[in-house]
């Protein structure tokens, strides 16, 4: 007879739900601060463009492969990281140490390679291996944090994944002026060192079912029979390869083209995230050309994405805390529509962002004012991406994860897309044009948001995957 290893009843030390809160802040800030180098990692390289260019005497598109190929790879890694970490084996942990490590082992041939094509194949990898955070980070802080307070965490992770590229460009324009191109690899090597050092370290395991695993094989040794086993190892023994792949493989294709709320999500988030980095492309033009900002001058820009992100966190982290937070006190628990409620004002703040921005960056506006559309088309972007990402797993919740792999496979490979077509996007149709037409294009998918605030339950009804 099987005896089940579950958690000890009403307060279990070692349920992650049940750590001290220092505990739980700690681990997080791991997962924040991991999530800021991979992204840094991403955006400090289009510092580097210019350098490469007059070493290899490649174009401006051929340069940007680098930060696209890097955008791909980890928009591939979840697809393999994230069903990995839902192992009860094999758990968070080891996934995110031995990929962190390839990460930071990588950075070195990076930063001396001699070949331009190997090294966008190790710019691919980069990707592949940093994605693990993006793949499993929100599983993590899941794993940790009850759904009331799940949002304040989330947000935090948010705040690490656009302050990343935000601070990239600032760090990357100032030392590749004086140390070179090959110096943006070298500063991510000494961000991203340190934070696998210190998750090797401290960073515990945050897996319910891997935990209970290794409880189980404790008393298995301990009392030397084999008849203790945990939930999750059972099911894992009936979990075969073809399972395995085709939850990989197939199953985020399946949610995504057989049910239109997951395809619109999918959709939208992609092109607003695709945007969001190809008209960053934009800014050498603005603050170099037109407003004669130095190379470092031109990073101290993406500052405002910073200010956007900062009044998105404060915008929701309220709304939350006073609002949500007093129905749950109350007793009435908010469905997964209503998770969207702020949604139905950030979607608009994208387009507006984007038209101020299109509109503004010419000579005789003062920079600030083309700053300030970069700030609301982020806050916009935060806000919603809080929204829709909390909404996924509330709706779906048995296919979170192949949900947001398949929603991160879509969004990195069109942001790939988006940076490099951007260049001649706005060289043919200038940036007030080129600009407007992602505004425009952004625009034309909002009401897709109020159509799902307001019938987002009866949509659910219909699908075959979808929770009641």
């Amino acid at each position: 007879m099987t005896v089940i290893v579950d958690w000890i009843p009403l307060n279990d030390p070692e349920n992650p739900q049940n750590w001290p809160t220092s505990k739980k802040l700690l681990t997080a800030c791991q997962i924040y601060v991991y999530t800021f180098a991979v992204y840094m990692g991403g955006a400090i390289f289009s510092a580097s463009e210019g350098g490469i260019r007059d070493e290899y005497g490649v174009n401006h598109i051929v340069s940007g492969l680098g930060f696209a190929l890097y955008l791909v790879g980890y928009g591939v890694g979840p697809l393999v990281f994230s069903p990995i970490s839902e192992i009860p084996t094999i758990g968070r942990n080891p996934p995110y140490i031995v990929s962190l490590l390839i990460f930071v082992i990588l950075c070195v041939p990076t930063a001396l390679s001699k070949s331009y094509a190997g090294l966008l194949v190790l710019r691919f990898l980069l990707g592949f291996f940093g994605s693990p955070c993006l793949a499993t980070g929100g599983a993590t802080l899941g794993d940790m944090f009850p759904l009331g307070k799940l949002p304040f965490a989330m947000m935090f992770w948010a705040f690490s994944m656009t302050t990343g590229p935000a601070v990239a460009p600032i760090i990357g324009g100032y030392s590749v002026v004086v140390k070179g191109w090959r110096w943006t690899s070298w500063e991510i090597l000494w961000l991203a060192g340190p934070v696998f050092v210190f998750m090797l370290l401290f960073l515990p395991e945050t897996n319910a079912a891997t935990i209970l695993h290794r409880r189980a094989s404790r008393i298995r040794a301990h009392v030397g029979n084999e008849k203790y086993r945990s939930q999750g190892e059972l099911e894992h023994k009936q979990t075969n390869i073809h399972d395995i792949a085709f939850e990989t493989l197939v199953r985020p294709w399946q949610l995504m083209f057989l049910d239109p709320v997951i395809l619109y999500v999918d959709i939208y988030s992609s092109l607003c995230y695709a945007i969001f980095y190809s008209f960053f492309e934009s800014f050498p033009h603005v603050y170099g050309e037109v407003y004669g900002f130095s190379l470092g001058e031109q990073g101290l820009a993406f500052l405002s994405v910073t200010i956007g992100t900062v009044a998105a966190a404060i915008w929701y982290i309220s709304y939350n805390y006073f609002i949500v937070e007093r129905q749950i006190r109350a007793g009435t628990w908010p469905t997964p529509e209503d998770r969207l409620f702020l949604a139905l004002f950030s979607t608009p703040l994208m387009p507006i962002g984007l038209f101020i921005f299109a509109w503004t960056s010419r000579s005789n506006v003062h920079w600030v004012v083309s700053c300030i559309g970069v700030a609301v088309n982020t806050c916009g972007l935060i806000t919603m991406y809080q929204c829709v990402f909390l909404y996924l797993p509330l709706a779906y919740p048995q296919y979170a994860a192949s949900l947001f792999a398949g929603n991160d496979f879509v969004r990195s490979a069109l942001a790939g897309g988006a940076v490099l077509f951007a260049r001649p996007l706005f060289a043919n149709l200038g940036v007030d044009k080129g600009v407007s037409l992602l505004g425009a294009l952004t625009a034309g998918l909002v009401p897709g948001i109020f159509i799902l605030y307001w019938f987002g339950d009866r949509l659910r009804a219909r699908s075959r995957f979808a929770s009641g």
